[in-house]
């Protein structure tokens, strides 16, 4: 591993334990400008004194959450894209280098992979080039894994995608929530890098959602990656900060 990648982890999880609280916010090349992100700049500023630690964004979002950036908030640059005004909207192209995306300033790079649709080996080859590309630059990469098919995807699934990403040079790997505690702990405990849970579709009851991300947490994930279920919350400060309080340990939330 190369001092600046190790430095740059070191700084995204903390040897002591510190959990990770990051924020999508991609989705509206995919989707558009959907509610919460009609003007990305203000829902940046609302999450970041909110306390997320790093917010994940498309390269040309740069310039509008750059000014919202405060002096420990990290950025993520996505490099994959695909819109749903397409045939094939499952099958992500990389769009982007790591050098570009460290000359945004990005502390981390992000792609996606979507594993069980056509197209799936493309996806993988990028995902193998972006590593290459990123830790000879000393940049983590973090890989957004998703199992796509006409049904949700088993808890076997997502620990073999997961397991996949991380096995092709992935330095964190997020996953969708595989059905219960139990196997999400398998999952951790199957992949050798650490492991962000998404936090899906919004979820109307708060209780619920900050009780699956305690559960979670004693689970061993080392953080949350949420964009919808937070960010198309009005307001979304008080949820984000009760998100972040949970994360970092301060256990907000029900017990």
């Amino acid at each position: 591993m190369s001092i600046g990648l190790e430095v740059r982890l070191r700084r995204l999880l903390p040897p002591g334990g510190r959990r990770l609280f990051a924020v999508p916010m991609d989705h509206s090349v995919s989707m558009g400008p959907i509610s919460g992100l009609e003007d990305l700049r203000a829902a940046a500023a609302a999450l970041v004194r909110a306390g997320a630690d790093l917010l994940i964004v498309t390269k040309g979002a740069v310039r509008q959450v750059a000014p919202e950036l405060g002096p420990s908030t990290y950025l993520g640059v996505h490099l994959s894209a695909s819109t749903e005004l397409s045939p094939s909207p499952d099958r992500k192209i990389r769009v982007g280098s790591a050098g570009e995306a460290v000359r945004l300033g990005a502390d981390l790079l992000s792609v996606q992979v979507n594993f069980g649709v056509e197209g799936e080996g493309a996806m993988l080859a990028d995902l193998g080039a972006a590593v290459e590309e990123a830790h000879a630059l000393g940049l983590p990469v973090l890989c957004m894994t998703y199992v796509k098919g006409a049904r949700a995807a088993s808890a076997s699934e997502l620990q073999h995608a997961a397991r996949a990403a991380a096995d092709l040079g992935a330095d964190l790997v997020k996953v969708a929530y595989p059905g219960s505690p139990e196997a999400l702990a398998a999952l951790v405990r199957t992949t050798p890098v650490p492991v962000l849970l998404g936090g899906g579709l919004l979820l109307d009851d708060e209780h619920a959602a900050l009780e699956r991300i305690r559960r979670a947490l004693d689970a061993g994930i080392a953080g949350l990656c949420a964009g919808r279920n937070l960010f198309q919350r009005e307001p979304v400060g008080p949820f984000a900060r009760a998100v972040a309080d949970l994360v970092h340990g301060a256990r907000s939330g029900p017990s």
